[in-house]
């Protein structure tokens, strides 16, 4: 299995994300992630001060999607990353929800279509062809192309989905998927949709090969329990109103279950807001000392998760839990493979 952290923008400044990034590399993971949503703080960013500021760890932007964003504004950030980074840049393309990109009127519905010409289109584009492409949601002249060479022509696309469809999506195009395992108990539903789509990947089969579920959960890791969870409400409180459905069926919740949350929310009524989580919306997550996060993460693996996305809160004090991670965890499942 491979290990992946994911920084969400409210754990610090862009430098303290950056010196985060650098402890994670020496702690031992193969990734690091950031959520690309609006209205937050621009990933492409902090991926390329990233770059610069480590050597070896993989770096990603999670969800920059191709409705506020043109596919060629994507080819040409990712090509320019890998440069930056020696040929360690990867994408995760897709949302992971409606309603952030639904506060600028951007209507989604079409999602399905536009992620797999926008995939289409930007592998093309770092393979150094021309692309003139006339479709209802692209309209590309025989200008369109790259003005320089990409460092490699196949850089990683992984697809950030949500839904049984998109989800099967992202099985035929990616290169991986990042599925949000919110709940971690709904990973093998949504790993059996992702192997499904993998069956209609028109370049051959990779279910035994590359193809690599990044499933993306919160963590919240301490040795002292109360605390672990403690900061986990604050996440659940936060985006727990915006989970889909079926993922929240598996632990026994709905989304009717989030209206009192999300109307204190609305209200800026945060800490109220972290009182009203319950017991069983904790299961949103992986919470708990080293020892419970490691069963949890056996799960997973179980499930069919290849690549464990951790992100969200990571425990009440960062820097903390990405020692705890690299001194307790990771050496587990290292020991485990070996």
């Amino acid at each position: 299995m491979k290990f992946g952290i994911r920084f969400i923008e409210n754990l610090g400044r862009v430098p303290d994300i950056v010196r985060f990034s650098q402890q994670a590399e020496l702690a031992g993971f193969d990734y690091v992630w950031y959520p690309h949503d609006i209205f937050m703080k621009n990933t492409w960013v902090v991926t390329s001060a990233v770059a610069q500021a480590t050597s070896r760890i993989k770096i990603g932007s999670v969800g920059p999607n191709p409705y506020t964003t043109n596919p060629v504004e994507i080819a040409s950030y990712l090509a320019t990353l890998d440069e930056l980074s020696n040929g360690r840049a990867v994408i995760g393309i897709g949302l992971h929800t409606y309603d952030m990109v639904a506060w600028a009127g951007v209507d989604c519905r079409d999602i399905l279509e536009v992620v797999r010409e926008s995939v289409d289109l930007i592998r093309r584009l770092l393979r150094g062809e021309v692309v003139e492409h006339h479709s209802r949601h692209f309209d590309w002249s025989d200008q369109c192309y790259l003005r320089f060479k990409p460092l490699r022509p196949d850089v990683p696309i992984y697809v950030c989905a949500f839904g049984d469809e998109f989800l099967a999506l992202s099985g035929e195009i990616g290169d991986g998927s990042l599925p949000m395992l919110t709940p971690p108990a709904s990973a093998r539903r949504m790993v059996d949709c992702i192997r499904r789509g993998q069956r209609y990947n028109k370049s051959g089969p990779k279910y035994d090969r590359d193809f690599d579920i990044a499933g993306c959960a919160w963590l919240s890791l301490s040795e002292d329990g109360e605390e672990a969870e403690a900061a986990m409400r604050r996440m659940i409180a936060y985006f727990g109103p915006y989970l889909e459905a079926e993922a929240l069926a598996t632990i026994g919740l709905k989304t009717e279950d989030f209206d009192e949350i999300r109307r204190l929310i609305s209200n800026q009524d945060y800490e109220t807001a972290q009182k009203a989580v319950t017991r069983d919306m904790l299961k949103l997550g992986l919470t708990g000392r080293p020892r419970d996060v490691i069963d949890q993460i056996e799960e997973l693996r179980d499930a069919g998760i290849t690549q464990i996305n951790l992100g969200g809160p990571l425990g009440p004090d960062v820097k903390t839990a990405i020692e705890l991670l690299g001194k307790k965890i990771l050496p587990y499942f290292a020991k485990k493979h070996d």
